[in-house]
């Protein structure tokens, strides 16, 4: 059994996943071709496009796969079945925020929206709206949402999720940083100056 945070905070995150898809061919129709680049990235690159997946098949799958399967979240130390109502309720509502940051922020791109990353094939700089306080508000909403589900229904798999995320996410704003500063130039690197890269007041304190 799970609370009923827990499965509010799987019904936001697959809602999100649905949403995240449609977001995506959306932006592909603008742009007139493929925005998913995944499959062009190497090295540590496509292990970072590789951790995106896993991240959320884990904070989504994971506890299913725990409640089918007893024996995996007996073993698990972490396994409440969501039981702690606080935690929960924050849970929820930091996975229901996270979702809007993260599809606002997408939505917003346009046909500048892209799934990984590919020499000239950029897009336009996107400045405005919540990236004025973040230059990555998509992946923050994500990692959002993830530590919302992890908190609703704290699990070996949504922890880890959680992490490898994060992960994923660094490495993949890294390369996207590059890129963005090789096809934008001084406009890219004046944007990196004025806005942090996680979240922040604009031209002050950065993350």
């Amino acid at each position: 059994m799970l609370h009923a945070f827990g499965w509010a905070a799987l019904i936001i995150l697959g809602v999100y996943l649905g949403l995240f898809f449609w977001g995506g061919v959306l932006a592909a129709r603008s742009a007139g071709r493929s925005v998913w680049l995944f499959g062009a990235a190497t090295g540590k690159y496509r292990w970072a496009a590789f951790g995106f997946r896993a991240a959320f098949a884990m904070s989504f799958a994971g506890p299913l796969i725990w409640l089918i399967l007893p024996f995996l979240h007996k073993a698990d130390p972490l396994w409440t079945e969501g039981g702690f109502p606080l935690p929960g309720l924050l849970g929820v509502v930091l996975s229901a925020v996270g979702a809007m940051v993260a599809f606002a922020a997408q939505m917003s791109m346009g046909a500048s929206w892209r799934v990984g990353v590919k020499a000239g094939e950029t897009g336009a700089l996107v400045q405005g709206g919540l990236f004025r306080f973040s230059r990555n508000p998509t992946f923050l909403g994500q990692l959002l949402m993830l530590v919302g589900v992890a908190l609703a229904i704290p699990a070996f798999p949504t922890l880890a999720g959680v992490a490898l995320f994060f992960w994923s996410a660094s490495v993949q704003i890294r390369s996207e940083e590059a890129a963005l500063a090789a096809s934008n130039g001084d406009d890219y690197r004046a944007f990196q100056t004025r806005v942090p890269r996680w979240i922040g007041i604009p031209g002050r304190g950065t993350l």
